[in-house]
């Protein structure tokens, strides 16, 4: 018996990689019955990625403040008063310095990010150098720094550049109420120049930010109907600042499990994209965090600081992960945890073809593989 409500005609229709989703058919997943919806989410994270493991990345605002766009939920725009001053771009060894501390304390990852709507050609070079000494340390480079050229591009293509970030944001029909100095094409351009480029694509967007379901359904239509899904998708909690045109008491603050639904949603859209938390976390307790992990969610930014809003300290998510049996991406699974891994594994595929089976507590998660996380 199929669980989910677009799966009748096609059983193999959830889990395969698709660039023709429609409107209906996502919004049909997001009002599935919630345990269904995880369940389906959770079957096809197996698939695709070790359950277990979260990728971590860590962000570092090289040019914060004086943006001249208009967003309205961001506190670097410099049409807001948030208290925010605005600073030049670092210098290289401090950018490459502070992503040796992030290698230490376990990102893969280094995200660089300035605040501007277009990159000039006089910051290229200094750009570039950054790219190269975060490569030199063993880590993949991550840049988001508004519009580009093709020789922008290709400048960062030639230093090694791993992904560029370039968020969607939301609905192409909600779009025009957060930001009206940047088409949604002009984003769509953008990302599709990085990807002829060569270089690995992470878009994502904000939820909660007064959009409605099929709002959300929209933003995700956008990424998975793509020519190649993005390698990344973060998925962003509104932090609502003071200051901001956001910072709006008429706005609902999205539930919980609307926000874990459209983690599970971007899961099953877009089946082998690492499903990144990003801004909003730290307002999300250890109970949201370990929903989003069944949902699909597997990467998560890390650190105190995203830009300019607030993020869990990093012990604290080191905790979380030794208290769910997880770790970051690039540790190694001993051989006991990989064994009970095979066995979750091999029970769980029987019963999404409908079959049933008695529980064995042999395959019950061994709490030991807690010790294996650096701390």
């Amino acid at each position: 018996m199929s669980l989910s409500p677009i799966n009748d005609a096609n059983e193999n229709l959830l889990g395969a990689v698709r660039h023709d989703w429609t409107r209906d058919e996502i919004l049909k997943l997001f009002n599935m019955p919630f345990m269904d919806l995880l369940f389906e989410a959770q079957v096809i994270h197996r698939t695709h990625f070790d359950p277990n493991k979260v990728q971590l990345s860590q962000l570092c605002s090289i040019k914060t403040g004086g943006c001249a766009e208009d967003c309205k939920y961001c506190p670097q725009s410099a049409r807001y008063d948030t208290g925010l001053k605005a600073s030049k771009m670092m210098e290289v060894d401090r950018v490459v310095e502070l992503a040796k501390h992030a290698k230490e304390a376990g990102a893969t990852r280094y995200c660089m990010g300035a605040a501007w709507r277009d990159l000039k050609d006089r910051d290229v070079d200094q750009i570039c150098a950054m790219i190269e000494g975060v490569k030199d340390l063993g880590m993949e480079s991550c840049v988001t720094l508004g519009m580009l050229t093709s020789d922008q591009i290709g400048r960062f293509k030639q230093s090694g550049l791993d992904y560029y970030n370039h968020n969607v944001d939301t609905s192409e029909e909600y779009y025009k109420e957060i930001i009206t100095t940047r088409s949604y094409q002009d984003r769509l351009d953008t990302i599709q120049n990085v990807r002829d480029a060569g270089i690995n694509v992470c878009s994502g967007g904000i939820i909660g930010m007064g959009e409605k379901e099929t709002d959300r359904a929209g933003m995700l239509e956008t990424l998975a109907n793509m020519p190649a899904h993005p390698d990344s998708v973060p998925i962003n909690k509104l932090v609502q600042v003071k200051g901001t045109p956001l910072y709006d008491d008429s706005i609902d603050e999205i539930s919980d499990f609307d926000f874990i639904r459209t983690i599970a949603v971007a899961r099953i859209m877009m089946p082998k994209a690492y499903v990144r938390l990003s801004a909003g976390r730290e307002s999300m307790d250890k109970k949201m965090q370990a929903y989003c992990f069944m949902a699909g969610a597997n990467s998560m930014f890390y650190g105190e600081k995203l830009l300019t809003t607030p993020n869990p300290v990093k012990n604290n998510d080191m905790a979380l992960l030794a208290e769910l049996g997880m770790s970051p991406e690039g540790h190694t699974m001993s051989h006991e945890d990989a064994a009970t891994e095979a066995k979750l594994t091999d029970a769980i595929v029987p019963l999404k073809a409908g079959g049933t089976r008695e529980f064995d507590p042999s395959i019950a998660y061994n709490s030991r593989a807690a010790d294996n996380v650096t701390q």
